[in-house]
């Protein structure tokens, strides 16, 4: 209890004034969803919006104006909110009932595929019809309200974090790029539609296996179908996979993505702050979570190639990409990629990791044996059935429901922890070849514990840190909390040579090193 100071004091009056002004638009936008009539729909879909964005950023600025910069932890655990208490699990239930509505019972919100929206959904119209030229859907009102989080708890997190300039930038970053690139750019481009031309509604930050859908049979017409600029897209989006993503990682870790540019990452980092500290350390959450979240990713695997097989052609005088020559492609990729990772970078990879790596690749060029040689349907499963099931069980409940809902109870990170494919495919190459690593001065921790208890992907920083290791975890996003808030600045984030990245026996606490040869060593 050390680490939470002292109890928290009762929010200020101003505080309570901006808490009054952001929950009156919520209650608009409650009422709007019980379906009561707002004649004037611009005016007061205006007056919610602002209300809410001007309560929290009211709200964070009579928080944090009146501090000292740095971090405290302002007794995180004495608060309900975040210390799983009911107020907690009132913020998840009504957050989880919101998402499960929203997925999968829009018509509840006013969607109507005949006729005029009503409700919640009609109150959207104007702005939708603004940018894009087209009524509100439900995942409009998602985006937009996704992006007011983004955007005024990003200002939140700026007033709490305002001494870190890379925190600062950081959160810049993630503001921009959730604004621009997932919400205002997309629509524009559905605006630019019109008779003979058209374009895909394409998140350009939105990576496959992330975007699991993008190789979907409507998705490659869609991206035919708007000729050359729909062309450049889908090449983009398939360089995204294997040229801009491994070079930026290898620069800069995987934090260029989850903690500057995800849209995920960025709700976590801003909306998700004050509930950081929740995520499990302990060792069997550990395990639990490289087991699946790389079986997710073995998951979108199997499912995107099942899914363009499904719509490739046999006969190879017609097309070029044939379905046996995509799947011994498939085939190929994987075992060299797996054997490369092996022969190269075996020591780097626990035990566990070097099992779960065979028997993975077992099983999927197994299935696609299986399938070539014996005929039967690929992958035992209908492709479509594999597409629809992946994206209930993840795209929906996981990373929606829960990856979100539950940010009170299991912490902001539990999707990108536990259930994000990119971000499996991230840390790998992380792990294995990226400049990137947290180092660390075992000498001067002082074991105060901020660093860990601020991780929001659950690493024992200070275990790391008393021992003088490097921070070298396929999970690590390089958020750099952990350096923010460490009072003697033990904690670094660096770019350096992949050389000796990786070494538990360098400069353990307590250990007799030499460390002017350790340095001379290092710079060789």
């Amino acid at each position: 209890m050390s680490l939470t100071g002292d109890a928290p004091k009762s929010i200020n009056t101003q505080q309570k004034i901006a808490s009054l002004l952001g929950v009156s638009g919520l209650i608009i936008l409650l009422l709007a969803s019980l379906n009561v009539s707002f004649p004037n729909k611009t005016l007061w879909l205006s007056i919610a919006l602002l209300s809410i964005i001007g309560g929290i950023v009211w709200f964070a600025q009579a928080a944090y104006s009146g501090t000292h910069p740095g971090i405290k932890n302002d007794g995180v655990w004495f608060k309900s909110m975040s210390n799983r208490g009911y107020l907690a699990w009132l913020a998840g239930i009504s957050l989880t009932g919101f998402y499960v509505i929203l997925y999968f019972f829009p018509e509840y919100l006013g969607l109507r595929e005949e006729g005029d929206n009503v409700g919640l959904i009609a109150l959207f119209d104007p702005l939708s019809k603004l940018l894009s030229g087209e009524p509100a859907s439900q995942w409009f009102v998602y985006g937009t309200l996704y992006t007011i989080a983004i955007t005024a708890f990003g200002v939140k997190f700026l007033w709490k974090y305002r001494h870190n300039r890379y925190e600062k930038i950081r959160t810049y970053s993630v503001m921009f790029f959730q604004t621009s690139f997932a919400f205002l750019i997309p629509e524009f481009m559905a605006r630019l539609n019109g008779e003979g031309f058209s374009l895909p509604y394409y998140d350009l930050k939105n990576i496959w296996p992330l975007n699991y859908y993008n190789f979907e049979q409507y998705r490659v017409d869609e991206f035919i179908s708007a000729g050359t600029i729909g062309i450049a897209l889908l090449l983009f989006g398939i360089a995204s996979i294997f040229i801009i993503t491994p070079i930026l990682t290898y620069k800069y870790g995987k934090r260029w993505y989850c903690s500057w540019v995800c849209g995920c990452g960025g709700l976590a980092e801003t909306a998700g702050d004050p509930y950081r500290h929740l995520s499990d350390k302990s060792q069997f959450a550990w395990r639990v979570e490289r087991w699946v979240v790389h079986s997710v990713l073995v998951f979108v695997v199997v499912m995107t190639t099942a899914v363009v097989y499904s719509y490739l052609g046999d006969d190879p005088s017609k097309y070029w990409l044939t379905r046996d020559s995509f799947l011994i492609g498939v085939g190929v990729f994987l075992t060299l990629l797996f054997a490369g990772i092996w022969y190269f970078k075996r020591e780097e990879l626990e035990k566990d990791a070097r099992y779960g790596a065979i028997g993975y690749l077992v099983i999927i060029l197994a299935l696609i044996g299986l399938h070539y040689f014996s005929g039967v349907n690929l992958f035992l499963f209908n492709a479509e059935s594999l597409r629809a099931t992946y994206g209930f069980l993840i795209g929906a409940i996981f990373s929606g429901v829960i990856g979100t809902g539950f940010y009170p109870i299991f912490g902001n990170r539990v999707w990108c922890r536990f259930g994000c494919p990119m971000a499996a495919v991230l840390g790998m190459q992380q792990r294995l070849f990226s400049k990137f690593r947290i180092t660390t001065n075992g000498g001067q921790c002082i074991s105060c514990g901020n660093c860990s208890t601020y991780c929001e992907m659950g690493i024992d920083v200070r275990a790391y840190a008393q021992k003088g290791q490097n921070i070298v975890r396929s999970s690590c996003v390089g958020c750099g909390i952990c350096s923010a808030v460490c009072p003697r600045g033990v904690l670094k984030l660096e770019n350096g040579s992949p050389k000796n990245r990786i070494d538990s026996e360098e400069g353990v606490l307590g250990d007799n090193v030499d460390l002017l040869d350790l340095i001379k060593q290092k710079t060789k």
